[in-house]
């Protein structure tokens, strides 16, 4: 399908995973959300939820926020203890990605 002509804030279109997991974000995504070659992005998954991708900066802020003391201002619902847990990971995973550069 690809880009709406209507709406420049919308994509539908399809991808198939190579042999070795690997999928090709469409440039018309990576130009909608200014994602270049070397970026490093996050993929969160959810079994009942489904698939999302973002940016580790993003995450990194989020993490940031928490540990100043703002998880229940960002995650109203969950635990402080949860939201902590959440910022370890992303900083664990934010460390392995800085040592791979």
């Amino acid at each position: 399908m690809g880009k709406n002509p209507k709406d420049n804030n919308k994509y539908m279109g399809s991808v198939k995973v190579g042999p070795k997991g690997q999928i090709v974000i469409p440039k018309e995504v990576r130009d909608m959300f200014d994602i270049s070659s070397g970026d490093t992005l996050i993929l969160l998954a959810d079994a009942q939820r489904g698939i999302a991708i973002e940016r580790m900066s993003t995450f990194s802020k989020i993490s940031d926020a928490i540990f100043n003391g703002k998880g229940k201002e960002i995650y109203p619902d969950h635990s402080e203890e949860d939201s902590l847990m959440f910022a370890k990971e992303i900083k664990k995973i934010n460390g392995d990605e800085e040592k791979n550069k």
